[in-house]
């Protein structure tokens, strides 16, 4: 048997080299299940806005990967006792964070899978590899579930300060070139310490924390709630619908057999086990493009249409409000179609719609950031922060929008 060398590195445009710290972690990344997200794009529709925006959840896995090493490193020289088994459960665990994310990542959460979240999918396939690599990743679904006696290691993973959003606002950032999202992640890492095991961040670090929350704010609205990609991702989730829709009339769709399965088939969380979570670990954005490309020349004219729109980045007008539409604007806007298009009143609710956007960068109820003062004690940092904009950051800002076709504005 030849001994392959599994310590390898990846060049990454954002932090350089990134090592693969031990052979299980090398087998993890080279497994199906990890490699589908080579094939699942971070930012959903967002290239429709920004062209360099096709980067995939694979980098970002890998990126949380290399500022975990780099926050264990610190916390490590900082006195933390880590010891290998709970380093290695952390190295897991945000690796496979985005591990039960579905095509286009959150565009289509809820749209092939019945009211599942992905982080509920994520552990499916953790258990599942955790049956197939004999326990050895038992300690990391410990700490990812919360239930791990070591609470800052959670924090780690899923908090308002965790390796995850550190990676992703640099990268969306990068790749988007959207530069009001850069972070200066080394700082924030720098500052990390834990107190009564609870992660918090040194007070000279606030400044770092304050650019973090403001940067999350920016990137909402300028990226992920872009109108345009939140109007592109809505009419991927309808054309999946309406997909859906006619599968149930046994009206014959092309499309890949994992696509078919979802489509003709009602699946929710407790419908999982290894066969269907074997037939979503093959769906990716591979197979809604292609279906898409498909449909556009559908006998159904919703679907064509909508399809078309995806295709040839012809969508629907977005008009964003401060307060909620009325009735009677959307109502005129559905009469002109009516009139002028073979759609029936259910199928006009496909091109006329309302919605809500939320956006809070530091949200209050969560668990909070923490700032160590030279004091030893630990605050809030809306509280220790200087700065007035960090209280208004805490509060939700709620815009609305309605959707329509741009026929409607020719009439």
């Amino acid at each position: 048997m030849i001994e392959t060398n599994k310590l390898k590195i990846f060049n990454d445009p954002i932090y350089g080299f990134i090592t693969i710290p031990n052979t299980l972690i090398y087998d993890l990344i080279q497994h199906p299940y990890f490699q589908r997200l080579r094939r699942i794009s971070q930012m959903g529709m967002s290239y429709l806005v920004y062209p360099g925006a096709h980067h995939t959840r694979f980098h970002h896995a890998l990126g949380c990967l290399h500022i975990m090493q780099k926050a264990i490193q610190t916390l490590k020289f900082k006195a933390i006792k880590i010891s290998e088994e709970e380093e290695n459960a952390l190295y897991i665990a945000i690796l496979l964070h985005d591990i039960g994310h579905g095509p286009f990542s959150h565009a289509m959460e809820h749209s092939i899978v019945e009211d599942v979240h992905h982080e509920e999918l994520s552990l499916l396939f953790m258990e599942q590899l955790n049956n197939e690599f004999e326990g050895k990743l038992s300690l990391a679904i410990q700490v990812f579930k919360g239930e791990y006696h070591r609470k800052f290691m959670l924090q780690l993973i899923s908090s308002q300060l965790d390796m995850d959003r550190m990676d992703y606002l640099r990268r969306d950032s990068f790749y988007s070139g959207v530069a009001e999202g850069n972070i200066n992640s080394e700082r924030l890492i720098q500052m990390m310490n834990v107190q009564d095991d609870i992660l918090v961040i040194e007070e000279k670090g606030i400044y770092s924390v304050e650019k973090f929350l403001v940067a999350r704010r920016l990137m909402y609205w300028q990226a992920y709630l872009h109108k345009t990609s939140v109007v592109a991702e809505l009419t991927l989730t309808k054309i999946l619908k309406r997909a859906k829709e006619l599968a149930q009339k046994s009206i014959p769709l092309e499309a890949s057999k994992p696509l078919q399965y979802f489509m003709n088939n009602k699946v929710s969380l407790t419908d999982f086990n290894k066969a269907i979570l074997n037939t979503f670990s093959q769906l990716d954005d591979y197979d809604v493009l292609s279906a898409i490309k498909a449909w556009q020349f559908h006998d159904d004219y919703v679907l064509s249409t909508l399809c078309k729109m995806i295709i040839n980045r012809d969508l629907l007008k977005i008009r964003m409000l401060d307060e909620k539409p009325n009735k009677e604007i959307l109502n005129s806007y559905k009469n002109i179609l009516l009139k002028s298009h073979p759609l029936t009143e259910k199928e006009i609710d496909y091109f006329v719609f309302k919605g809500k956007v939320k956006n809070q960068a530091y949200s209050k109820e969560s668990e909070p950031i923490r700032i160590l003062k030279k004091d030893k004690t630990i605050e809030d940092v809306v509280q220790a922060s200087d700065q007035l904009n960090l209280k208004a950051l805490s509060k939700p800002v709620t815009k609305y929008f309605i959707c329509f076709p741009k026929v409607v504005l020719e009439v």
